[in-house]
């Protein structure tokens, strides 16, 4: 019997929107790949990691944000979204509802607001994913 090892990675991302719906969270990679382009939160899942947990995890080290709940919304693991090999993000939503002390941890270089209808270019599918959580 052959034993199978996969070369397939698990990431999650975080679309993070403010009170009014109206406005995404957004960080500016400091790392390749995409260095300085903007992505959604997010990152590898830990072995033995749960995946909701990995979310509020990566959110809370790359923008100091800690939500109580995010919301699954679907898979994303078209071969090429990654230069790095092929992986498959699972991307959450979650809803800000207090004011935080947002600002750049880990792999952020800047985080910053942008209105969802004025978005700047995005890394990797991200803006694929954006539009998925929006016309839920």
């Amino acid at each position: 019997m052959t034993k199978y090892i996969s070369k397939i990675f698990l990431t999650v991302d975080v679309v993070v929107f403010n009170e009014n719906r109206n406005e995404i969270l957004l960080i500016k990679r400091k790392n390749n790949p995409f260095k300085d382009c903007w992505a959604l939160p997010g990152g590898f899942v830990d072995e033995n990691e749960d995946l909701e947990e990995a979310a509020k995890r990566e959110l809370k080290e790359e923008t100091n944000v800690t939500v109580s709940e995010v919301i699954q919304i679907g898979a994303f693991g078209k071969p090429g979204r990654d230069p790095r090999g092929h992986m498959v993000s699972i991307a959450f939503s979650a809803q800000l509802t207090s004011q935080q002390d947002i600002k750049p941890l880990d792999d952020a270089k800047e985080v910053k607001w942008f209105f969802i209808n004025n978005l700047p270019d995005l890394a990797f599918d991200h803006e694929e994913i954006i539009n998925k959580v929006i016309k839920i």
